[in-house]
């Protein structure tokens, strides 16, 4: 994504597991979320389009910076709703032993759907 790379903050996988903490990290505020729409070319439409979200989640690590924030479609295929799945799945996985902090970044970073595809599969859509 040229806009939406992604971009982590310094967390260990303890860090991310401990209740809370992706709550306690959030921090976007309207005048940053406006401003990540007009990259996009888009306003936000409250109910319509997009919410801002994070490429990499809070729950991975993920950072509020720009490069991290994009409008997630509500409508269509692969929606926010579809992310969100992958976002618990990976966190899950990670928090289990299972999946590598940094594996789970960089897979859901580099492309999504294809992470959904391997970690949720076509069942989970």
């Amino acid at each position: 994504m040229g806009l939406t790379p992604g971009r982590i903050r310094r967390v260990t996988r303890d860090e991310i597991c401990r209740p809370g903490t992706a709550r306690r990290a959030r921090a976007v505020s309207a005048d940053l979320k406006r401003r990540v729409y007009a990259s996009y070319g888009r306003t936000r439409q409250t109910g319509v389009c997009c919410e801002v979200d994070h490429l990499i989640p809070l729950a991975l690590g993920g950072s509020n910076s720009p490069q991290n924030l994009w409008p997630q479609p509500y409508t269509g295929e692969w929606t926010a709703a579809e992310k969100d799945k992958l976002e618990n799945r990976l966190h899950k996985l990670v928090c289990s032993g299972q999946l590598d902090l940094t594996t789970a970044q960089e897979a859901i970073s580099s492309n999504w759907v294809a992470a959904f595809r391997e970690y949720v599969g076509r069942e989970g859509h």
